[in-house]
C-alpha cells in the first residue's frame, strides 16, 4: 500500500487505506460524515501535535468547566461533563479543524436567565431542566444545519470577526485579572469597572500572586520564542505550579489554586420531555440556540482566517447540534465553541480535529486521574497562561490592514470590538452583522453610472470615460455595474435625470449592460419606464451585452416586450452601426463632433422613414 501527499500541504500524508468520499455518500448522509474530510491528514506528525494541544486544552478546561457551571447554577462537576463527551462529538461532526466546545461564560449566564426562574439553581429539577434545554437546542442547531440555514455564517464580515475576537480576547485577560492580581473582585464586575479596580488598588495586589502569575506568563512566552517544539503552555503551568510550591515552602505564601476536583465519569442522563418541562424552557430556546450557534461559527471562522481553512456553516450547525442532543445525555448542559479552550488549542500546534476529541478524552481521564492534583495548580498560573492565549488571538496585522484600507470596514471592526466589551456577546455579533448589512446594502444600492464613449483616437474606437473625449450630441452610453433591485432604481434614476438635464438633447441611451448581474421585478418595471418615457420623448433605450439571465428576468418580468427585443445589441458595433440609423440625420449634418465610423458614410434619411423606424423600435 502507498500513500501520497495531501494536495495543497505537503506536511500531511494521505492515509495508506483508501477511504470514501464525501461526495460519493448519498446526500442525506454526507451531513453525518464530514470525518472523511479530514482523515487523510491524519499521520503519526498531527497525531503527536494533536495530543499535546488536546492535553493542554484538557487542563486548561479543569478549572473552567467548574468556573463555567457554578455560573449557569449548576453542581461544579457538569461544567467538566459538559467539555467531554460534546467536544468529541462536535469535533467529529463539524467542520473546523480548531474549534473546541464546551462550556461557555455567556451560555452559562443564559442558561442560569433562563432557568433560575423556574427552578433552584443546582436542585435535581434544575438540571433536569437545563438537560431539557440542551436537548432542544441540540435538535434545533441540527434542523437548522439539514435546512441549509449555516450561510447565514456569510453574513458575519471579516471585520466581525476580527472585532469580536480582540474584545472576547480582552475579556479573557479581564476576567483572570482578580487571579492574576489577588485582588478580591465580584464575579460579573463589568469590563471598565474591573480595570479600574485594579488600576486603582495596585497597592493592595498580592505580591505572591502576581509573581507566579507574571513567572508564568514569562516563562511561556520564553519557551515559545525559544524552544518552539516544547509544549509552552505545559512547561509554563508546571514552572508555574513548582514556583507557588516552592513560595509556599519558603516563605509561607498561601495561593488560591484549583481545587481538587470529583474524580467521577460523566453519569448517563435524560432530559425531561414532558409538557410542563418544554414550556418552562421554551422561551429560552431560541435565544440559547442562536448565541450558541453565533459563538460557535464566529470563532470557528476566527481560527480559519489563521489557518487558511473554509468552514462549512451548515456542517458546524449539524456538529454543535450533535454535541448537544449527546451532551444531554452524558450529563452535559449547553454546550457551544469555547474561545479559551479553541484558542489553546489553535496556540498549541492542533493540526486536525483530532486535537478537540482527544481534549474532551484527556479531560476524562484528568478527572479520574489527576483531578485531585489540581490543588496545586494556583489559578495564578492559571490566569497568566490565559493571557498569552488572549494576546495571540488579537490579530494585530489585520487590524491594520483594516484601518488602512476602508473606513466603513474600520468602523465595523471597532464598534464590534466596543460592544464586545460593554454588551453581551450574542449583541455585539448582532451589531456588527448588521453594520456590515448596512455597509453593503449602501454598496448595492448606489451602483457605478458611468458615462462612456468612444475615443476617436484609437484605432479600434474603444470606449472610455465620456470626459477625456467629445460625446455624440444625440446618444449617451452608459455603463452600470451593479445590481438593478428595488434599492437601486431610485439612484439610478436620479443618476439618468442628471445627465439628462446636462445634455437634454441626448434622447437616445445605450446602457452597457454586461456589468449588470440581477434584476428584480422593480427594477425590470423601472427600465421598460424608462424605455418607454424616451421612446415618446423620440429617442430610444438601449442595452448592450445583457447577460442571459439578466434577459431570462427581463422577459418574465413582461418588461423586456415593453423595451423591444431589436433594441438588445450582443456588441456595441452592432449597437452604434443600428442606433446611428434611428438617429436624427439633420443633426448629424451639423455635427462636428464625428465619434462614430458611420458618421457621415450613410445617406441621411427622409424624416418620415426616421419617424416610421422609431414608431417600430
Amino acid at each position: 500500500m502507498s500513500t501520497s501527499a495531501y494536495s495543497g500541504d505537503r506536511q500531511f500524508e494521505a492515509a495508506a487505506m483508501p477511504l470514501p468520499s464525501v461526495e460519493t455518500l448519498p446526500h442525506w448522509v454526507r451531513p453525518f460524515a464530514p470525518f472523511l474530510n479530514w482523515l487523510p491528514r491524519v499521520n503519526a506528525g498531527t497525531t503527536r501535535s494533536d495530543a499535546l494541544a488536546g492535553l493542554t486544552g484538557a487542563l486548561v478546561a479543569l478549572p473552567q468547566g467548574v468556573a463555567f457551571a457554578t455560573i449557569a447554577g449548576m453542581p461544579p462537576e457538569y461544567g467538566l461533563y459538559a467539555g467531554m463527551i460534546p467536544a468529541v462529538i462536535a469535533a467529529l461532526f463539524g467542520s473546523s479543524w480548531h474549534l473546541v466546545s464546551g462550556p461557555t461564560t455567556a451560555a452559562s449566564i443564559v442558561l442560569f436567565s433562563v432557568l433560575s426562574p423556574h427552578a433552584e439553581p443546582g436542585s435535581a429539577h434544575y438540571v433536569s431542566l437545563a438537560l431539557t434545554l440542551t436537548f432542544l437546542v441540540g435538535l434545533i442547531q441540527i434542523g437548522m444545519g439539514l435546512a441549509k440555514l449555516g450561510t447565514l455564517v456569510n453574513f458575519i464580515s471579516h471585520s466581525v470577526v476580527t472585532g469580536f475576537t480582540a474584545g472576547a480576547a480582552i475579556l479573557i485577560a479581564t476576567n483572570q485579572v482578580k487571579h492574576f492580581t489577588g485582588l478580591s473582585i465580584p464575579r460579573g464586575t463589568s469590563f471598565t469597572d474591573t480595570w479600574t479596580l485594579a488600576l486603582t488598588h495596585v497597592s493592595d495586589i498580592h505580591a505572591g500572586v502576581f509573581v507566579v502569575g507574571l513567572a508564568t506568563l514569562l516563562l511561556g512566552i520564553a519557551v515559545k520564542r525559544w524552544a518552539p517544539k516544547w509544549p509552552y503552555m505545559i512547561v509554563a503551568m508546571l514552572g508555574g505550579s513548582a514556583l507557588g510550591a516552592a513560595l509556599a515552602a519558603w516563605k509561607g505564601v498561601e495561593l488560591a489554586t484549583v481545587g481538587a476536583l470529583p474524580a467521577v465519569l460523566p453519569p448517563l442522563s435524560a432530559p425531561s420531555l414532558d409538557g410542563e418541562s418544554i414550556r418552562a424552557v421554551a422561551s429560552g430556546v431560541v435565544a440559547v440556540t442562536l448565541l450558541a450557534l453565533t459563538e460557535a461559527v464566529s470563532i470557528a471562522r476566527a481560527l480559519a482566517a489563521r489557518s487558511g481553512q473554509h468552514v462549512d456553516g451548515n456542517q458546524e450547525f449539524v456538529g454543535q447540534g450533535l454535541s448537544n442532543l449527546f451532551g444531554s445525555f452524558f450529563s452535559g448542559y449547553v454546550a457551544t465553541g469555547s474561545f479559551n479552550r479553541s484558542g489553546v488549542n489553535y496556540a498549541a500546534g492542533a493540526k486536525t480535529p483530532v486535537a478537540a476529541m482527544m481534549a474532551g478524552i484527556f479531560l476524562l481521564v484528568l478527572v479520574l486521574l489527576v483531578a485531585p492534583w489540581a490543588r496545586y495548580l494556583p489559578n495564578a498560573a492559571m490566569a497568566g497562561i490565559l493571557f498569552l492565549v488572549a494576546w495571540g488571538l488579537i490579530d494585530f496585522d489585520e487590524i491594520l490592514h483594516v484601518l488602512k484600507s476602508s473606513r466603513a470596514e474600520s468602523a465595523i471592526l471597532f464598534t464590534t470590538f466596543a460592544c464586545t466589551l460593554f454588551l453581551a456577546l450574542e449583541e455585539a455579533i448582532i451589531i456588527g452583522v448588521l453594520l456590515s448589512l448596512s455597509v453593503y446594502l449602501s454598496r448595492t444600492s448606489k451602483p457605478e453610472v458611468r458615462v462612456r464613449a468612444p475615443d476617436p483616437n484609437s484605432i479600434k474606437h474603444k470606449f472610455t470615460d465620456a470626459a477625456n473625449t467629445s460625446q455624440c450630441p444625440q446618444v449617451r452610453f452608459v455603463r452600470i455595474d451593479g445590481s438593478l433591485f428595488f434599492g437601486a432604481t431610485s439612484h439610478i434614476r436620479e443618476t439618468l435625470a442628471e445627465q439628462d438635464l446636462a445634455h437634454p438633447e441626448q434622447k437616445h441611451v445605450a446602457i452597457v449592460a454586461h456589468g449588470i448581474n440581477f434584476i428584480d421585478l422593480a427594477g425590470a418595471q423601472y427600465l421598460a419606464e424608462e424605455a418607454q418615457r424616451r421612446r415618446e420623448a423620440g429617442g430610444g433605450l438601449y442595452f448592450i451585452r445583457v447577460k442571459d439571465t439578466v434577459q431570462e428576468q427581463m422577459a418574465e418580468s413582461g418588461a423586456l416586450k415593453i423595451i423591444g427585443g431589436a433594441n438588445l445589441f450582443d456588441s456595441k458595433t452592432e449597437a452604434i452601426s443600428e442606433i446611428y440609423r434611428r438617429l436624427n440625420h439633420d443633426a448629424c449634418r451639423t455635427c462636428k463632433t464625428h465619434i462614430f465610423r458611420e458618421c457621415g458614410a450613410i445617406t441621411p434619411k427622409r424624416p418620415h422613414t426616421i419617424a416610421t423606424e422609431m414608431a417600430h423600435a
